[in-house]
């Protein structure tokens, strides 16, 4: 499973220290799925371990994971990574995994939630924030770990589909709350130049300071952009590593990457 994980990306995507925020940010053309899946690989190769016996130099301890997606069902994660030779669903039945649907039942009108056949995959029945903070609450609780992983895929979905029943500092305070039940938290955003820097709509205004608000308090942000000269064959994108809040500049690493037709994925310094 390591042989998936770009090297180069490995050190950043290590189990964090305790109360870690990690924020991923995307534009069009060039997304985070390819590294919330390495994410979701790197934290549960440890329970994978576990459960089979292989010690491979894993922690002793167990990780658990939660992961809340907006924009993607949980085939598309148990599809995904079992490309890497994960097998969710039994991770699912050990207590180290738990799936929250974001997307099919959000504005469905019934607060109250509800689990599909697997009852390791929960179903959001409401955009408010308690019940939310509740859910997720009990999925963290349903995991058996000693360490437990947050990961919310595209929270910026929320905000934008809440519309003035929400603001950026409530979406800022519920991470914060997560966070207190959480051994770290994984969050990825969108950062398109038309929400960020034009800012002329309340949406747009709510979305720059949710963005703004959360890397600031971020230990650590990889930004995804598209390559600035266009489109190349082998290149997909450059990600960009950097600490959170006030962290200089120098300290920053930036790599390009290229995710391949069958979904393999390459990282690599310029002019390598």
């Amino acid at each position: 499973m390591s042989s998936r994980i770009p090297p180069l990306l490995q050190p950043y995507l290590a189990l964090p220290p305790e109360a870690s925020l990690i924020l991923l940010t995307n534009v069009l053309g060039a997304t985070s799925n390819w590294l919330v899946l390495r994410y979701l690989c790197s934290y549960l190769k440890t329970a994978a371990g576990r459960e089979s016996g292989i010690e491979d130099g894993t922690p002793s301890e167990s990780v658990g994971l939660v992961l809340l997606s907006f924009l993607r069902d949980g085939t598309f994660w148990r599809e995904g990574v079992s490309k890497l030779g994960l097998d969710l669903d039994a991770l699912g039945r050990a207590g180290r995994y738990a799936f929250v649907d974001g997307l099919t039942g959000l504005f469905a009108g019934d607060a109250s939630s509800s689990t599909t056949g697997n009852s390791k995959e929960r179903v959001l029945r409401s955009n408010k924030l308690d019940d939310i903070s509740k859910e997720l609450q009990a999925a963290l609780g349903n995991v058996t770990a000693s360490k437990k992983i947050l990961i919310i895929d595209q929270l910026d979905v929320l905000l934008a589909a809440s519309g003035d029943d929400l603001t950026s500092i409530a979406v800022q305070n519920l991470v914060l709350l997560l966070r207190e039940h959480a051994h770290a938290v994984v969050l990825t955003l969108a950062a398109d130049q038309p929400l960020v820097q034009a800012q002329a709509t309340t949406l747009e205004r709510q979305h720059a300071a949710l963005l703004l608000g959360l890397a600031h308090q971020a230990d650590t942000v990889l930004a995804l952009r598209r390559l600035d000269t266009g489109s190349a064959r082998d290149v997909s994108g450059v990600v960009r590593i950097t600490a959170g809040g006030e962290a200089a500049e120098d300290d920053d690493k930036e790599y390009l990457y290229h995710v391949a037709a069958d979904g393999n994925v390459k990282v690599f310094e310029r002019g390598a």
